[in-house]
């Protein structure tokens, strides 16, 4: 009874992180692995977060930003690779624990860049966005969890928050969907997740419907907050 609670939690918000707050959907792992089996906990979840980036483009594809998006592509797709080469090879716990320390190395640096100019120009550089691509490649691919890495470029891109949402809906549908081949070969997805991932598709949709409301009542300037504390959220709960 609580696993399934919990995972109808996880589907609810899941739902929410696609179209209203993005870097909550890191929070949605540990919830599942507390559901079921850590390495079945990420063929049950990869189902349901491409429902939710489904959604989120139908109704945000017009606000994405295509240059960002050709910008970090081929280096996820390098990073999924690379992360479905190292799964049983890499402990689960450094990984999170690096990226952890990226994502708050990377946040510290924000009220920075409006000060020194050289740190302005840092997200520019063309390093940059291949490092940011390559590790949301590698954790999405590992761990589910690469939220927060996307937060942090949009953040330095300074999209409004319909073209941060369109952005990273494009680029996780996208890389979602290229996952899933390496899921099945690795036994991942199978037809029972799949049919659990069915039975809770609703609360999905009904998390993206109501991310879509609330995202219409946050200022600009709050929804650049909120996501900076989710991603430092995300990021201190990688690294304990």
């Amino acid at each position: 009874m609580l696993s399934n609670v919990l995972i109808g939690l996880c589907a609810l918000l899941t739902g929410l992180a696609k179209t209203a707050l993005p870097g909550m959907g890191v929070l949605v792992v540990p919830l599942m692995a507390m559901a079921v089996p850590a390495r079945e906990s990420t063929g049950l979840l990869l189902p349901m977060l491409l429902v939710g980036d489904v959604f989120a483009v139908t109704y945000y594809h017009r606000h994405a930003v295509w240059s960002h998006l050709w910008r970090l592509l081929p280096w996820a797709v390098a990073g999924i690779v690379i992360g479905w080469f190292a799964l049983g090879k890499v402990n689960d716990e450094q990984l999170r624990v690096f990226v952890g320390a990226v994502v708050l190395a990377l946040l510290a640096l924000n009220p920075l860049r409006a000060r020194v100019t050289a740190l302005e120009k840092l997200p520019h550089a063309p390093w940059y966005g291949a490092l940011l691509g390559l590790l949301a490649g590698i954790t999405t691919m590992m761990a589910n969890a690469a939220g927060p890495i996307m937060a942090i470029y949009l953040l330095a891109m300074r999209l409004p928050k319909h073209e941060f949402i369109g952005t990273g809906a494009w680029f996780f549908l996208l890389v979602n969907a290229i996952k899933v081949p390496f899921s099945i070969h690795l036994h991942l997805i199978r037809l029972g997740s799949l049919a659990t991932d069915a039975l809770f598709a609703p609360l999905i949709l009904l998390g993206c419907w109501l991310g879509i409301k609330l995202l219409k009542h946050i200022p600009e300037k709050l929804f650049s907050r909120l996501v900076q504390i989710l991603a430092a959220v995300a990021a201190i709960k990688l690294l304990f």
